[in-house]
């Protein structure tokens, strides 16, 4: 079954790519997407059945040289799980709705060009390769996937190739990615350096030897465990568009409306965060790249967060709200709270996919206008569309019931990161960033939905009298996602975030691990962890006698016995289960107990956020014109992106341009090309003139030539003896 999953989309490609000519382009398009909603059907059979423990599935030896053996298999556990239906029920579902979006491209001429069965190849290329990814059991496998998820970015991006704007989007996606694939690159050299394997059993295995190895790299001493973390988190930064290597992300939105929603939405910028809860056994004992990667997590949602407040453009206003939540989940699995940074990624692909495909629906209706400004009343247009959107943004605002489990699907997923936040951070600068971000991520979705859908039209009139619903075949992946986006945070809330023994069970956790949370408990109910006693008050309390009376049914003494018992145990061989927390890491625990106060904080950000929105663009539209002109240096400096673009357009490329300028016209032009242009026009030229003046036609004027010939050879056997 899991091997009809991997290969299924494969098959769909090639079909796809190199069958439809035989088969007819409707064809190629229905058989693409009915394998895909195979894979997707299957994925959901797997996750629902899966009893959490890890399995290996072998396909074939792969890659054998030296101590090198390394075989293409597939490692099926939670983690794993989880992702086949997020990548499967996501890129079904786009395929789907590719079929109307893509029926009539105004780039491409539908007489003369097939542009279509293309595109489904390269959307059923990207699964393939994105699974490939998912279900590796070693890192050159996953290497693989991850590149291949490069390239079919890099094709889907680039689609529309007669645009130079499309052309130089997919670039600078592929360039960018490039300097994240780098340093993933050489955090896999290192582990195989220093573990003689790249196995993910083995390297976990190694994880607390790497916590006491010293490695030697650009002339400086390094702990490896969190040389290796950081440097496995730099590629993650560059596939989830982190800070710094974010760049790429909303340019990509030069793609078709589907590529959005498939790649930047719900898989490949997932890619990253699915890295670092993978590794998590290394990550544990890398503490100090476990404080970077909270840092530029809870750095890049604040960013994005605060970009996005003044963009325009519909799909790039999504893209940047992408861009923040990653660094949600990245502050999330920094903390040590692996299991809330997957939930969040769950939850996060149900509303995104759905905020992007129903963005494209507004596109299409709109005759391929994406500037907000000129939307305006099209919720009477397109009241599908409407509510799918509106259960988006009800999604990611984060709209439920405080203190409760009841709520949309970001409710209970992004307030269990800021939770784990506080815990994690004891309240520091990263918790208050994020509870920052929910605030603007409330304002600008709400901004979104006032400018689309309510007020009076704007901008050209016949595009709005010829404004229309998308057809059913858009329509139906929409409510199937919604679904998704009401009830999947309630549903698996326990699972992800519920009691920790809960927790343990679904990602298949030995006992062990929750026995020794059990002691944790017990010793802070004696009072011996004055720090945490400081930071919680009175909370710590509560949470000492919640811990103690999990431990009381074997008895306190025993339980703790067990636990140092179960974390010896633990480092013999590798961490057993999807996610490993090592026996000092409590953050979900006290995450439960944090303050009141922290509990409803996203609450109340998204409630001001709502309330500036309405009153900005409902009650008062003329408020946001005169803020920004009075407020001119903050809203250029929001509109062009912090001017990181600039920066490095004046660092990297325009001297890079010009060096490149000094080499083509200096160095090719000038050295090389006059080079060859002189041998060619003037050396050659010499000496063919002078051999022709030797040919003279006259027989006298060759028998000298043989007479001073023969000299010349009798005068040299004289000398030399006729010998070397």
């Amino acid at each position: 079954m899991e091997t009809i999953i991997l290969f299924a989309p494969l098959v769909g490609a090639i079909i796809a790519g190199f069958g439809w000519k035989l088969i007819g382009d409707a064809a190629a398009q229905w058989v693409s997407t009915g394998l895909l909603f195979l894979a997707c059907l299957l994925s959901w059979i797997v996750f629902l059945g899966h009893d959490g423990q890890s399995h290996s599935i072998h396909i074939l030896d792969w890659v054998q040289s030296g101590t090198l053996d390394t075989a293409w298999a597939i490692r099926l556990d939670r983690l794993t799980a989880i992702m086949l239906i997020v990548v499967t029920t996501v890129s079904a579902l786009v395929h789907l709705y590719s079929m109307g979006y893509m029926a009539h491209d105004e780039n491409f001429n539908d007489e003369t060009e097939s542009y279509r069965p293309r595109f489904f190849a390269y959307l059923s290329l990207f699964t393939f390769a994105m699974l490939m990814l998912v279900t590796s059991d070693n890192l050159a496998q996953m290497f693989f996937g991850w590149e291949g998820v490069g390239l079919a970015s890099y094709l889907l991006i680039g689609f529309y190739f007669r645009k130079p704007s499309a052309n130089a989007a997919a670039i600078k996606a592929f360039v960018v990615n490039r300097v994240g694939d780098f340093g993933f690159a050489l955090g896999i050299f290192a582990l195989f350096y220093l573990t003689d394997s790249i196995k993910f059993d083995d390297v976990f295995a190694a994880a607390p030897e790497l916590a006491d190895t010293q490695l030697t790299f650009l002339w400086t001493e390094w702990n490896a465990a969190n040389l290796i973390a950081f440097l496995l988190f730099v590629g993650a930064m560059g596939k989830s568009a982190q800070f710094i290597l974010h760049t790429w992300l909303p340019d990509a939105m030069e793609g078709p409306t589907p590529v959005s929603a498939l790649i930047h939405a719900a898989t490949m910028v997932t890619a990253g965060v699915f890295l670092v809860c993978r590794m998590s056994p290394l990550f544990e004992f890398a503490p100090e790249a476990k404080m970077i990667v909270v840092g530029i997590g809870a750095l890049t949602a604040f960013f994005a967060a605060t970009v996005g407040l003044v963009q325009n453009d519909i799909k790039r206003v999504i893209a940047y709200s992408t861009c923040s939540q990653l660094g949600y989940m990245f502050v999330a699995a920094g903390v040590g709270v692996y299991s809330v940074a997957m939930f969040h990624l769950l939850t996060h692909a149900f509303f995104k996919a759905m905020l992007f495909l129903g963005a494209g629906s507004v596109i299409h209706g709109m005759h391929h206008e994406q500037d907000m400004r000129n939307y305006g009343g099209l919720r009477s247009k397109m009241p599908y569309t409407f509510w799918a959107m509106l259960i988006g943004t009800l999604a990611i605002t984060g709209v439920g019931i405080p203190l409760t489990h009841i709520g949309f699907a970001g409710f209970l997923s992004k307030d269990a990161i800021i939770e784990s936040a506080y815990a994690g951070t004891a309240g520091g600068i990263a918790f208050w960033a994020l509870v920052v971000a929910a605030l603007f991520t409330s304002f600008y979705s709400w901004r979104l939905m006032f400018l689309t859908f309510f007020g009076t039209p704007r901008g050209d009139k016949h595009t709005h009298e010829h404004a229309h619903e998308s057809p059913p075949v858009m329509l139906v992946p929409l409510g199937v996602l919604a679904l998704g986006a009401i009830f999947s945070g309630m549903v698996w809330y326990g699972s992800f975030f519920g009691d920790h023994n809960q927790v343990n069970r679904f990602f298949g956790i030995p006992e062990h691990h929750a026995e020794a949370d059990a002691g944790h408990g017990e010793e802070e109910g004696h009072g011996e962890d004055a720090a945490a006693e400081e930071s919680h008050g009175e909370e710590t309390a509560v949470a000492d006698e919640s811990h103690a009376e999990e431990g009381a049914a074997e008895g306190e003494a025993e339980a703790g016995a067990e636990a140092e018992a179960g974390y010896d145990v633990a480092h013999a061989g590798p961490p057993q289960g999807a996610i490993y927390m090592g026996a000092d890491n409590h953050v979900m625990d006290d995450a439960h107990h944090a303050p009141t106060w922290v509990k409803v904080s996203p609450f109340i950000s998204m409630i001001l956020g709502f309330l500036v929105a309405f009153w900005f663009y409902i009650v008062n539209p003329a408020m946001p014109k005169a803020l920004a002109e009075s407020q001119r240096p903050l809203y250029l400096f929001l509109l062009n992106k912090w001017y990181v673009d600039e920066i490095y357009d004046f660092l990297f490329v325009n001297p890079a341009k010009r060096l490149a300028r000094v080499l083509w016209r200096g160095g090719d032009g000038r050295i090389i090309d006059g080079f060859l242009n002189g041998v060619a026009m003037g050396i050659i030229p010499f000496f063919t003139r002078l051999a022709g003046r030797a040919q003279s036609g006259y027989i006298f004027t060759y028998a000298f030539a043989m007479v001073l010939g023969i000299a010349v050879l009798v005068t040299w056997m004289t000398f030399t003896g006729g010998a070397e």
